[in-house]
C-alpha cells in the first residue's frame, strides 16, 4: 500500500489530462505504459537488493557499496534535501486546498496543521506511519475505483443523462497520436512525476517484518495495480473528453474544477463533485507529506551509519525511530516552507532545483543493480542464492537508464531548441547539484569505482 498509495497523487488527479492534451488518448497511453515498464524494471532491481540486503535508506547505500561512495554520497543528498523541499511544497498546497471550503482563513494555519498531523504519526513509531499510510492510501484507491466506474458508466450509457460515448474521442481529428513521437516524449515527463514515490518501498524494507517475502510481492502487486490503474484512467479521460479540451492543460492544484476527475463526476451529474475531488486530493497531499517526512529521515539516518554525516543523526530511540535525524529533517521541512514568506524568490527557485531529483535517483538505482548483479557472479555466487530474481537482467535497469536519460533531457527541449538559458537553468539545476556533489566527495576523499570484486555485497 505504500508503493501503490505513493504514486496515487496530484500527478494523477490533477495532471494527468495534459498528457492527453500533448500526445493524444493513443500517444498517452504509450508514454505511461513504457514508463509504468520503466519502473516495473526499476522497482524488481530494488527488490532484488533489498530482499538479499535490506537496508533503511536502501537506494543510497546500495550505490555506496555498489558503484562508488561519491554516488551514494550524492544521491543521499539529493534525495534528503529534495524530499525536504517536496514536504514544503506539499504543506503549502495543503493551505490552498483548504482554501476552497475555507477561503476567508490564512492558508498558513493549515499548512501548520498538516505539519503538526505528519510529525505526530512519524514521531511514534514506524508502525504509526505504516498504519497511517495504509488507511490514506486506501483513500486514494478507492477515489480512483469509484472514478473508474462512473467512468466506464458514462461511455456505454449507463450513468448520466448523456448517451452512450463510446471510443468516438479516440479518432477524434487528430487522435489516437497527437504530435507523433515529441509528443510521446513530453507525455513521459508527465508521466514520469505520476511515478515518483515508487522507490519508497526500498527505503520501507528495512524496517519490514519479512522483506523476503514482502517486498517482491508489494512490487509486483504494486506494478500491475498501477498500470491497471494509470491506463484505464487515461483511457476513461481520454473516451468522454476530447483531446482538444483546453480544460485538460491545467496542471495547478488551485483548478480543482478543471480536474479530469471533477470534470468527469460533473459531467455523470455528481453534485458536489469539486469537493470531493477536493477532499481526495487533500488526502493525496498529506500523504505525500507523510512519506517524504517517513523517507529522508531514513536516508539522513542511513547517510550517518555511511560516515558521509554528523554520527549524531544515527540515534534510535526507544520506538525505533531514528529521532534526531527525524527532528532535523522536521525541522529543514518546516524552515523550507517558511522561506516562501520572506525570500519567495530563493524558495521558487529551490523547488526547480529539486524538480529531477527523482529521476536522478532512478538512475542511481540503475547503476547499482546492474553493479550488484555483475559483482555478484563476479564473486562466484550463483543466482539461485538470491530470494528474488530482477526480471530480464541485464535489459531492465540498462532500459531504466536510458529512459531515464531521455526524461531528464527532454524536461524542456524547447529551452533548448529556443537557447534559452535562463530557462534551461531554472529546470536542469538540479543535474549540475548532483553531480556538485559528486565531485566534492570525490575529490575530497580520493574515491575511485569499486572494482566487481572488491564490492561488498552485505
Amino acid at each position: 500500500m505504500i508503493a501503490l498509495g505513493g504514486t496515487i497523487g496530484t500527478g494523477l488527479f490533477i495532471a494527468s489530462g495534459s498528457a492527453i492534451t500533448t500526445a493524444g488518448p493513443g500517444g498517452s497511453l504509450v508514454a505511461y505504459f513504457i514508463m509504468g515498464l520503466m519502473v516495473f524494471f526499476l522497482m524488481t532491481s530494488l527488490a532484488e537488493m533489498a530482499t538479499y540486503n535490506p537496508r533503511s535508506g536502501s537506494f543510497a547505500e546500495y550505490a555506496t557499496h555498489y558503484v562508488d561512495p561519491a554516488l551514494g554520497f550524492a544521491m543521499g543528498w539529493n534525495y534528503w534535501f529534495g524530499g525536504a523541499i517536496t514536504i514544503a511544497v506539499e504543506l503549502s498546497t495543503v493551505g490552498i486546498v483548504m482554501n476552497f471550503w475555507f477561503p476567508h482563513i490564512a492558508a498558513w494555519i493549515f499548512s501548520l496543521l498538516a505539519f503538526v498531523i505528519i510529525f505526530t504519526i512519524n514521531y511514534f513509531s514506524v508502525r504509526a506511519y505504516g498504519e497511517a499510510e495504509f488507511w490514506l492510501s486506501l483513500l486514494k484507491v478507492a477515489a480512483v475505483i469509484i472514478f473508474l466506474t462512473v467512468g466506464i458508466g458514462i461511455i456505454l450509457g449507463l450513468v448520466g443523462n448523456h448517451p452512450a460515448i463510446g471510443f468516438k474521442n479516440f479518432t477524434y481529428k487528430q487522435a489516437p497520436f497527437v504530435n507523433g513521437i515529441p509528443g510521446i516524449i513530453s507525455a513521459f515527463v508527465v508521466s514520469g512525476f505520476s511515478f515518483q514515490g515508487t522507490e519508497m518501498v526500498g527505503i520501507a524494507a528495512g524496517e519490514s517484518a519479512d522483506p523476503k517475502h514482502s517486498i517482491p510481492k508489494a512490487i509486483h502487486a504494486t506494478f500491475w495495480r498501477i498500470l491497471l490503474f494509470y491506463i484505464l484512467t487515461i483511457s476513461v479521460i481520454a473516451c468522454i473528453l476530447p483531446y482538444t479540451d483546453k480544460r485538460l492543460l491545467s496542471s495547478n492544484v488551485q483548478d480543482i474544477i478543471t480536474s479530469p476527475f471533477t470534470l468527469i463526476f460533473q459531467y455523470a451529474g455528481l453534485r458536489y463533485a469539486a469537493g470531493i475531488m477536493n477532499f481526495v486530493i487533500l488526502i493525496a497531499v498529506v500523504s505525500s507529506a507523510n512519506s517524504w517526512l517517513y523517507a529522508i529521515s531514513r536516508i539522513l539516518f542511513s547517510q550517518s551509519m555511511e560516515g558521509f554525516l554528523w554520527k549524531g543523526f544515527k540515534d534510535v530511540n526507544r520506538r525505533g525511530v531514528p529521532i534526531i535525524s527525524f527532528l532535523a529533517m522536521s525541522v529543514l521541512s518546516l524552515a523550507l516552507w517558511g522561506l516562501q514568506f520572506i525570500g519567495p524568490n530563493v524558495y521558487n527557485y529551490l523547488i526547480s532545483a529539486t524538480s529531477l531529483a527523482g529521476f536522478m535517483e532512478w538512475l542511481g538505482i540503475a547503476i547499482a543493480h546492474y553493479r550488484f548483479r555483475r559483482g555478484f557472479l563476479k564473486q562466484g555466487h550463483h543466482l539461485n542464492e538470491l530470494t528474488y530474481h530482477a526480471a530480464l537482467f541485464p535489459f531492465g535497469p540498462i532500459f531504466a537508464f536510458v529512459l531515464c536519460i531521455i526524461v531528464i533531457a527532454g524536461q524542456n527541449i524547447n529551452a533548448f531548441i529556443k537557447l534559452d538559458w535562463s530557462n534551461i537553468l531554472i529546470t536542469y539545476m538540479s543535474v549540475p547539484l548532483l553531480i556538485g556533489f559528486y565531485l566534492y566527495y570525490k575529490i575530497r576523499h580520493h574515491t575511485h569505482l569499486i572494482p566487481l570484486d572488491k564490492i561488498k555485497l552485505k
